[in-house]
This record gives structure tokens, sequence and C-alpha cells, in this order.
């Protein structure tokens, strides 16, 4: 197996459909990065519902990060995004919690008014041209399997975690028993193997 290159000095977080940077998994990531590894440039962005404008976002954030020390965190559809960025730049570490997988099928049901989980007053709209966008950027190949860690619910109960386990043949799998789509006990359970995958000793 290749060697793992060295810690990463650039992290990129992001978030799920109808999340937000405020998002648990987020301020947790947030917290220990800034308490633990205050010289690691952070970014959490609050994505738009376009999946391609997301993609540009993301891509022109990072446009000037080295990708030697680069990595990406990604949650359920930001896993989709994550992945794509880092098939994209070949970037050093790449950490996936629940991705999704088939976004253009598993959100198609969602189309039309969509609310923030965290802040149910702002709504946006989720339409079929969406949808189209997210087929265009979810076929796509891991040039460095061995650089992802997958941590894969086997209760989630919004996304298959044989479908992730099956998209990613080659990641670090942690794979987590019962378990739910949030990840209910990030902190407790996995926040710190996560850290530790983009941060060894």
């Amino acid at each position: 197996m290749p060697a793992m290159p060295a810690p990463c000095t650039h992290l990129l977080y992001l978030h799920g459909f109808r999340s937000s940077p405020q998002s648990n998994k987020a301020r947790l990531m947030a917290a220990r990065m800034r308490r633990d590894h205050p010289g690691v440039t952070w970014a959490c962005p609050q994505l738009p519902p376009s999946p391609a404008a997301a993609m540009e976002m993301i891509r022109n954030l990072s446009a000037d990060w080295p990708r030697e020390s680069m990595a990406v965190v990604g949650s359920s559809l930001g896993g989709c995004y994550a992945a794509r960025l880092a098939a994209e730049t070949g970037c050093a570490r790449l950490a996936l919690i629940n991705p999704a997988v088939h976004p253009s099928r598993d959100l198609a049901r969602y189309i039309g008014e969509q609310s923030h989980w965290h802040d149910p007053q702002q709504s946006f709209r989720f339409g079929p041209e969406h949808v189209e966008e997210l087929r265009a950027i979810e076929d796509f190949e891991l040039p460095h399997p061995e650089r992802c860690l997958l941590i894969a619910a086997q209760g989630d109960e919004v996304l298959d975690w044989r479908e992730m386990v099956e998209r990613f043949p080659g990641a670090r799998l942690r794979l987590v028993e019962d378990g739910d789509h949030a990840l209910s006990d990030f902190e407790s359970a996995h926040l710190s193997a996560v850290i530790d995958f983009l941060q060894p000793v």
C-alpha cells in the first residue's frame, strides 16, 4: 500500500442536504481543530442548493490550496461533493461520513420548497435541474482510495451503508453497528478517529 501523505494543512468540511455550518458535526470539527490544530486553514461554507454552484464554490475556495496537504471531509450530500473534489484534485486525505452515493436518485423525491434544518424560517427551492446537476457530478473514481476514510452506519435511516461500502472500495472502512444518519455519537465515538486520520501523530 502506498505511503500516506503528510498531515493536512488545509481542511474543508462540507455539510449535507438542508444542513449548514451549524450542524453538530461541523461545529465539533471546527472546535477540535481550533483547539488542537490552530495552524490548519479551516473552511466550512454554506453550500447553495444548486449542486453545480456548490461544486464551483468549493473548487474556487480550494483552488490555491496545496494538494499534497489538503483534506476534505463530507457528510451525506457533502460526502458526494467531497469525494468528487478529491477525485478532481488528488488531495492528501478524504473523510466521508455516511456519504450520499446516488444523490440524483435519492433527492429526486425532495423537488420543491425545502427548509433548512438549523433555521426552519429559511427556505430554498430544489428543482429538477438540480437533480440533473447531481447526475453530472456523481460519476467519478477516486485516484487514491487508500487515502479515504469511510464511516458508514449500518443503522442509517436515510442512506444504505452497503451502497457506501460498494461505492468506495479500497477505502479505510469504519463500519458502525447500528448508528444513525446524523451519527449522533460522533463526538464520543468518531471525532477523534477522524482527527487522527487527518492529523496522524
